[in-house]
């Protein structure tokens, strides 16, 4: 499976958590930054990995920042992406079953460490529900091609 990833600044030693974590999974990460802890401005790692993920050329995308707040703003701006803040393995999960996220966003200042690994592999293993959440994805995806 590739995976898109990304961070500012605040998020570095994060992304490069889960990237030591995971490198025996059968996981690729295409690496999009930042590379160090220099101040950066988000926007120009999320909207990069959200092109990614919605261009099929990453199957799923992580992103980190200090509250998730911007990182999922910036990537929820491109068309076919469905960026999700998750702070337990509960909330990863429910972002995949009902909402379909392709792209799970952290908060690295506001995150149990510990459970980092729980809730990336939670959410990377867990499929779409469909049903009557297939109907509501449905519903965000026609709005958001009637306005390009």
């Amino acid at each position: 499976m590739k995976i898109a990833i990304g961070t500012d600044h605040r998020g570095f030693a994060l992304k490069e958590q889960i990237k030591s974590a995971f490198s025996l999974d059968n996981l690729e990460f295409k690496d999009f930054g930042a590379l160090n802890r220099d101040p950066c401005d988000y926007p120009d790692f999320a909207i990069p990995v959200a092109r990614a993920v919605a261009k099929g050329e990453a199957d799923k995308g992580i992103l980190v920042c200090s509250t998730g707040n911007g990182m999922a703003i910036a990537a929820n701006k491109v068309k076919g992406v469905r960026a999700a803040i998750a702070m337990t393995p509960d909330m990863a999960r429910y972002s995949r079953l009902h909402n379909d996220a392709n792209i799970l966003v952290l908060p690295a200042d506001y995150i149990d460490l510990q459970l980092v690994p729980k809730i990336v592999k939670v959410w990377l293993e867990t499929g779409f529900e469909g049903g009557r959440h297939q109907r509501r994805v449905d519903k965000i995806t026609k709005y958001e091609n009637e306005q390009n």
